[in-house]
């Protein structure tokens, strides 16, 4: 990560991955943003970190205008950008509403799109930057009653792909992360039997903290993160 880059936002930010993400670079010094489309929920994170909290519904091109708006009359564009929204609608292929698949896939993709372009067109303008993108095996392999989340995901992937051989050569690191299982969270723990048997949201942090940390010479696009005992 570039000296310069000091500042970042989290988008989809609440309890699991977004808050170990939001310690992590509070730790290493950055000051960060945190969006949802509720902040009550972040009350106590923001206080712990000293983080801004922001509502914003990340599928609504206005509320993410808004959102980076706020951000430049406040802390300043961000230097670093999370994606980690998605939503999902469960059901076999023929059952599924038809409005519950437009609401995943603006929530996994097109929201991806509003926030990247505009960190993106910010990051351009300063120089450099980094836009992470979380992603899951369903971006990778469609499973049986979850297509609305494979097409988002699906999308995403391809998001993060064009981006990154779009933006990389102007100094905007782009990387996608495939967390290919179950994330230990406050109200999730895996059984006693089956010790790491699902993803530390720590060590998923770190693991996006590394990318960040990579020469541009050496840049990842794509990581994929599973436990030690899933299933390829």
């Amino acid at each position: 990560m570039a000296e310069n880059q000091r500042t970042a936002l989290i988008v989809g930010a609440g309890a699991g991955l977004s808050a170990s993400l939001a310690r992590r670079f509070a730790r290493e010094g950055i000051d960060v943003a945190l969006a949802a489309r509720t902040t009550d929920k972040l009350a106590d994170l923001s206080a712990e970190i000293r983080a801004r909290a922001f509502a914003c519904d990340a599928s609504d091109a206005d509320q993410v205008e808004r959102l980076f708006a706020e951000l430049d009359a406040g802390p300043g564009a961000p230097d670093i950008v999370v994606y980690n929204p998605s939503y999902r609608a469960r059901g076999a292929l023929v059952e599924l509403d038809p409005a519950e698949v437009a609401r995943a896939l603006a929530v996994t993709a097109y929201g991806a799109f509003l926030v990247a372009q505009q960190a993106a067109r910010r990051m351009l303008a300063k120089g450099g930057g980094a836009i992470l993108l979380t992603g899951a095996s369903a971006g990778v392999k469609g499973y049986p009653r979850s297509a609305p989340f494979a097409m988002g995901k699906f999308a995403l992937r391809g998001l993060a792909q064009s981006m990154a051989r779009e933006l990389a050569p102007q100094n905007i690191h782009v990387a996608h992360f495939v967390i290919d299982g179950a994330i230990r969270n406050p109200g999730r723990a895996e059984p006693p039997d089956r010790p790491d048997s699902m993803l530390d949201p720590d060590a998923i942090a770190d693991t996006y903290w590394h990318v960040l940390q990579q020469p541009r010479s050496a840049w990842s696009w794509e990581l994929e993160l599973r436990p030690w005992v899933e299933t390829f």
